[in-house]
């Protein structure tokens, strides 16, 4: 598949099946593709890409200790200040925001994460430019899609496995103006008879990895279209966190 126009990615590097999951909108927020894969299978799409802003799930960088000794409070040891979280995870945490940490070294990082490394390194070598690189084709960013639905929502949002998280976070993305299905659609669909039968509609709302790669898509569109509506967090020595609002 090959697009002139710009595309925007979202890339969820946490699929229960395959290492990523990603989802493609166009200008128009048209959802043009979403589908699971393999590093390589992300590459070989973006390779058909000449413009597209990608943005990932997944931390960008270790930890290099630029968080230590600031809001002791939010950890129960210095060592966790210096050494397991980035100053964008720190000022997450201080607006209350549930987010992990990144370890200080790669290889004690979590695999969902050294996959995210991985992603990234690829995508460098492949002539990708950190988010923002005025003028240049193709860019990448880091976000977080737990913080970006509880930006988009004004706080903490329902747990994402459960139906209400699904539809709540499904919902949010739809009102955006995102064009993928309307959630209130499955309401439509629920009756005594299919109660009683145990028969839901649940194909009519996206999985949890799905939505989080959905939410990482409609990010790198604001990101290109609407800069004055993404806020970042943290320092550039480890990552910056680009979000919605």
């Amino acid at each position: 598949m090959f697009f002139t126009d710009p595309v925007f990615v979202g890339v969820e590097s946490a699929s229960s099946h395959r290492s990523f999951v990603y989802a493609v909108l166009d200008r128009s927020l048209n959802l043009v593709a979403l589908a699971d894969g393999e590093l390589n299978d992300v590459t070989t799409f973006l390779a058909g890409v000449t413009s597209a802003v990608v943005a990932i799930n997944s931390p960008s960088s270790v930890s290099r200790g630029v968080a230590a000794g600031k809001k002791k409070e939010l950890f129960k040891s210095p060592r966790s200040r210096a050494s397991s979280f980035r100053a964008a995870e720190l000022e997450l945490r201080s607006r209350g925001i549930a987010v992990s940490g990144t370890p200080s070294v790669a290889a004690n990082c979590p695999a969902w994460v050294q996959a995210g490394f991985s992603l990234y390194r690829k995508l460098e070598k492949d002539g990708f430019k950190k988010y923002p690189a005025e003028g240049h084709p193709r860019q990448l960013l880091e976000t977080h899609p737990h913080a970006a639905f509880y930006v988009m929502s004004g706080g903490a949002p329902q747990p994402k496995n459960t139906l209400e998280g699904k539809i709540q976070r499904q919902l949010m993305l739809f009102e955006a103006g995102v064009r993928i299905k309307d959630p209130m659609d499955f309401f439509e669909e629920i009756t005594r008879h299919k109660m009683i039968k145990g028969v839901w509609p649940f194909d009519m709302l996206y999985p949890p990895e799905q939505l989080d790669a959905l939410v990482a898509a409609y990010t790198a569109w604001l990101a290109f279209h609407k800069p004055e509506k993404i806020s970042t967090v943290g320092d550039p020595r480890e990552g910056l966190i680009v979000l919605p609002g």
